[in-house]
């Protein structure tokens, strides 16, 4: 995090820590280390992501001056790629909705996006619900020039997030027994997993996702509260070959650990980021002592102080 001067902000994306936890851990248990992600200049990993669909497409020429951007996101990626196109000068068109933080919302617009807002059922991620926001953004891009990302379908996500991989086994001293995340496109774990694949062959990886919609583990969709991931229904780049296991971790857990980490461990994170360790800490159980747990803060609890995930 330190260094010379770099010429933008989309320079600053990247090479983020890793700490060890520290108090939250159980006896007996493997250490867990977190890759904190909030350290990217949205307080997302979703910077990786963003910055490269727009490069990948600009390399192309499927993305030129004067063209817009338009995109489906519950907020993350939405801010991600707003401010990307900020830098880069394109226009972009988000649709969103009101299942998601009020404070991702507005950093869209802070960023200068035009946002486009679909009603969710009493503010719950729904099944249905990305599929009307794919289908809205999808009418936009069709009624003027743009550049639809389409994350949930761009692989050129994927070579963003293979710089985590690459980071974490430079970082991560010694070996790295399992790497486990939440996925919501997938694309995280997956360039995550490419990485250790070929580098790391002996390291296990765990999908993660919320009981309440644990469809990869082989369950009904469902609704729930933790925005980015269960989306119900699998990720079209999920790769079975990519990961050894799936596993599902209740909503309450993850909420739960959340206000662990900021009260014990000084660690401030949303609420998938509380599923990632809440389930990096079962499988520390799992291992015991002797072996090592990697997972991801995803973003800064700042996203959610108007919910109720830090309500007091």
């Amino acid at each position: 995090m330190t260094g010379k001067a770099v010429g933008s902000i989309l320079e600053a994306i990247g090479q983020t820590p890793v700490v060890r936890l520290r108090k939250i851990v159980p006896e007996n248990a493997a250490e867990v280390l977190v890759k904190l992600e909030y350290y990217n200049p949205t307080g997302s990993y979703k910077d990786r992501f963003a910055l490269a669909m727009i490069e990948e497409a600009e390399k192309r020429g499927d993305l030129r001056p004067g063209m817009s951007v338009v995109e489906y996101t519950g907020g993350s990626t939405g801010s991600s790629l707003a401010m990307v196109c900020a830098v880069k000068g394109y226009r972009f068109r988000a649709v969103s909705s009101d299942a998601f933080a009020r404070e991702k919302l507005q950093t869209m617009k802070a960023f200068g996006a035009d946002l486009t807002i679909i009603p969710s059922q009493g503010g719950r991620v729904t099944p249905d619900l990305t599929p009307r926001m794919i289908e809205a953004a999808r009418r936009i891009t069709e009624s003027e020039p743009g550049y639809f990302t389409n994350q949930l379908y761009n692989e050129d996500g994927l070579k963003g997030y293979e710089k985590i991989g690459e980071e974490l086994l430079s970082q991560v001293d010694g070996p790295l027994d399992v790497f486990c995340a939440a996925v919501g496109t997938a694309h995280m774990l997956m360039g995550v997993a490419r990485v250790l694949r070929r580098e790391s062959p002996e390291t296990r990886v765990v999908v993660l996702e919320p009981a309440e919609s644990a469809v990869i583990s082989g369950g009904q969709p469902g609704s729930h509260r933790v925005e980015g991931i269960g989306i119900g229904f699998v990720p079209p780049l999920l790769d079975k070959n990519l990961y050894d296991r799936a596993m599902a971790v209740a909503e309450k857990e993850a909420r739960e650990i959340v206000g662990r980490l900021a009260r014990e461990e000084g660690i401030f994170a949303g609420t998938s980021s509380g599923l990632n360790v809440a389930g990096a800490l079962k499988l520390a159980a799992e291992l015991g002592p002797g072996h090592r747990v990697v997972t991801v803060a995803v973003d800064t609890g700042l996203k959610y102080l108007t919910g109720s995930t830090f309500s007091v």
